[in-house]
């Protein structure tokens, strides 16, 4: 038995966010078992918490969805530091959490909320015209709604698309089966900026989900893409809310770094037969 939490991610309200399956103590557990596991909660990711292999990491984490394992993932890495210092985590650094995932160590400091710093992207730049034709397809719209698309890939595989509003962002009725096997972040600005100043939906369907709560890869790639360009350096995006969910992805940039932070909510705790 292993000590197991669930916590929702980019809310500071319960059950508002995106929730992240949390299983400590994590070594030993087979890459099979870690499948199956995350299969069975169904949720979009599930996360190993393990002893680091590099020295200078105050842990290691392993990050599944129903149908895959990611390199990286945004809400998971939040919800799993959050999991981590609950339970009693003692960071090397104090205000910084150094985790080490498969694409390399990642920061997260402390603050207001946990904040991590966005990994440099593996794939960014144009997209193909049959890439970009199949995209426009798969979102229902015409080309010349478009204002931008690009690719913002920092591991999951992120195709970035800039529409005019979010109000168009907030109508898309996807059709998942010509999406295939392309994840499509798609982001557009509200006109009226109550506590958000950007929509964003993402649509993942070969992650064994249609479309993620709130994520925190996209909305990396999206202020790596756009803040300081098309968007402000620091703002607030809004994710969720065309699933009844009420996320809240705080991104700012400092430097060369950008930093996306989300509150985080412990709403289970217990013990899983693993």
């Amino acid at each position: 038995m292993r000590n197991f939490s669930q916590v929702d991610v980019f809310s500071s309200e319960p059950l508002l966010g995106n929730p992240v399956a949390v299983v400590h103590g994590a070594d030993g557990i087979s890459d099979d078992e870690m499948a199956r596991f995350a299969r069975w909660t169904n949720l979009s990711e599930t996360t190993f918490l393990l002893e680091p292999t590099d020295a200078s990491a105050d842990y290691r984490l392993r990050i599944f969805t129903p149908g895959t394992e990611l390199p990286f993932a945004g809400h998971p890495t939040i919800g799993s530091a959050h999991a981590w210092l609950e339970a009693g985590g003692q960071p090397k650094n104090e205000g910084e959490v150094l985790q080490e995932c498969q694409a390399g160590l990642v920061r997260l400091k402390r603050g207001e909320r946990l904040a991590f710093a966005a990994p440099p992207l593996v794939r960014e730049g144009p997209v193909s015209d049959e890439d970009r034709a199949r995209i426009v397809k798969s979102l229902r719209i015409d080309d010349a709604e478009v204002v931008d698309m690009a690719w913002a890939d920092n591991g999951p595989g992120w195709v970035a698309v800039l529409l005019e509003s979010a109000e168009r962002v907030l109508a898309l009725e996807p059709d998942f089966v010509t999406m295939g096997d392309l994840d499509v972040g798609v982001v557009g600005p509200h006109t009226d900026k109550k506590d958000a100043d950007v929509e964003v939906r993402a649509f993942c369907p070969d992650m064994g989900i249609g479309e993620d709560p709130v994520t925190g890869s996209l909305n990396a790639s999206i202020g790596q893409w756009l803040a300081g360009n098309r968007l402000p350096t620091s703002y607030v995006a809004a994710q969720g809310t065309a699933i009844g969910r009420r996320g809240r992805v705080h991104v700012e940039t400092d430097g060369d770094t950008l930093w996306v932070g989300g509150d985080a909510l412990t709403t289970i705790t217990g013990r899983v037969a693993l």
